[in-house]
């Protein structure tokens, strides 16, 4: 039996991708700042741990998976909470890789967390793992923890970092925030709404983690997002299709930026991503019309 240990594992994509790992018969053990709710949230069989430095050196752990992050968009970017969105990406990152080097039985795989916004604005030019980059905060930020998960490779370990996309789930996540609105018909786009938004659906994002995770062949970047990203004008006109309802109150760009300063550039801009890299190494996607995805999760959250 494999061990797993993963970090963020009591987030969305990350107590997801545990009930699926127990479900292929992986032992796991989950870093959390709050232990005690990682049996509820991840599964009875699943063991959190506050401190790496629970886990003897004696104890073999297969593989590592790097989910841990404070979410980029709860907050307006001050420059405390810049520190913090930093801190809880890079430093815990260097944390990790410092005690995998360090360990009698290194892991064979590190996969780390990071997000499109790597690319920062990109217009609607397409955008691949070969892409370059728009310097702007997220990029710097992304960069950072990318960096920090590389150094890995040093010590033999094989380093997977997945770009994810805009997440579709049923429960929690960016659909969450925009459903109160459309349902009470106040929903429209955002700014011009020609900004593409690479998304991805919940299943297909923790089935490319497991794919990375068992193909000794997959190395380096790879963008987990749908092979069919969609302008926010797109997006949504086909939420509020699927909620029975019109789109038709536009939400200013300025409005955007009074309220959440530089963070107003995450709805503002967009890169239209694909996943070339996954689906070179033969991963298949099971929802890439938004339509189609959109009423899975939707009709999963009645």
């Amino acid at each position: 039996m494999r061990h797993i240990l993963i970090t963020g594992g009591t987030g969305l994509i990350g107590s997801t991708l545990c009930k699926k790992l127990l479900d292929k018969n992986y032992q796991i053990t989950v870093l959390s700042r709050y232990p005690q709710t990682v049996p509820q949230k991840c599964g009875q069989q699943v063991a959190g741990i506050k401190s790496l430095f629970e886990i003897n050196d004696d104890v073999v752990i297969d593989a590592v998976i790097n989910l841990a992050g404070e979410a980029i968009a709860d907050k307006r970017w001050s420059k405390k909470r810049k520190l913090e969105l930093e801190a809880s990406r890079t430093d815990l990152t260097r944390e990790l890789v410092s005690w995998m080097a360090e360990r009698q039985h290194k892991p064979e795989c590190l996969i780390s967390g990071s997000a499109v916004g790597w690319y920062g604005d990109s217009g609607s030019a397409i955008i691949t793992e070969q892409s370059n980059y728009h310097d702007e905060y997220t990029h710097q930020l992304c960069d950072a923890w990318e960096k920090s998960a590389l150094v890995a490779k040093q010590a033999g370990i094989r380093v997977c970092i997945v770009r994810t996309g805009l997440v579709l789930a049923s429960k929690g996540g960016f659909l969450q925030k925009m459903l109160l609105p459309f349902k009470l018909g106040l929903g429209g786009k955002l700014g011009t709404g020609e900004q593409f938004m690479p998304w991805i659906h919940l299943t297909d994002m923790t089935n490319l983690l497991v794919f990375i995770l068992e193909n000794d062949q997959a190395d380096g970047v790879f963008n987990a997002c749908s092979p069919q990203p969609v302008t926010n004008k797109v997006f949504t006109a086909s939420l509020a299709r699927q909620l029975h309802r019109v789109a038709f109150i536009p939400v200013p760009a300025m409005l955007l930026k009074c309220l959440l300063g530089e963070m107003s550039r995450l709805l503002l801009t967009g890169q239209n991503t694909i996943p070339e890299k996954a689906q070179a190494i033969g991963f298949r996607f099971a929802y890439t019309n938004v339509t189609l995805a959109l009423n899975d999760v939707l009709s999963s959250n009645k």
